[in-house]
């Protein structure tokens, strides 16, 4: 979705009386556009009377904001220690292969971006994934497969 000045002034009013107001309005602006493009960074910084620099430090800090719009369907891939040790790297790098992006790349149709995930608490059924908003125990290609034609219907 295309960056609208006025729509994010109206959510930024929304968050801005809260203390630390910065991370509820970025993730508030980024669950509405998608992403945070430059336009956020200098429109929330005025709105907040931070500098550009913070809040730049904060976007880039926090793995869940993009700068870029992502896919229509995101899936990430569990890379902690108990995943690792059940086929989790495995299982990413068959996932870079067959999607042909790396780590938060989108494939070129824009249907999936491929992120790391660190813990999603599924460490008993290791490997684990995410694809959208299901979670995908002892995962493996197959499985991935089937939830991202889920996710299109």
């Amino acid at each position: 979705m295309t960056w609208d000045t006025q729509r994010a002034a109206g959510i930024i009013e929304t968050y801005k009386h809260l203390d630390g107001p910065a991370l509820p309005v970025l993730r508030a602006l980024q669950l509405e556009f998608g992403h945070l493009p430059d336009e956020a960074v200098a429109q929330v910084a005025e709105a907040l009377n931070l500098s550009r620099a913070e809040v730049h430090g904060v976007v880039t800090f926090y793995h869940d904001f993009r700068r870029e719009p992502g896919g229509r369907t995101d899936l990430k891939i569990c890379r902690a220690e108990a995943c690792q040790a059940m086929g989790g790297d495995a299982l990413g790098d068959e996932a870079r292969k067959r999607l042909g992006v790396d780590w938060h790349g989108t494939t070129k149709d824009g249907e999936v971006t491929l992120e790391p995930m660190f813990c999603l608490g599924l460490c008993s059924v290791a490997p684990a994934a995410q694809v959208g908003d299901r979670l995908v125990a002892r995962a493996d290609w197959p499985k991935i497969e089937e939830a991202l034609r889920k996710c299109r219907r």
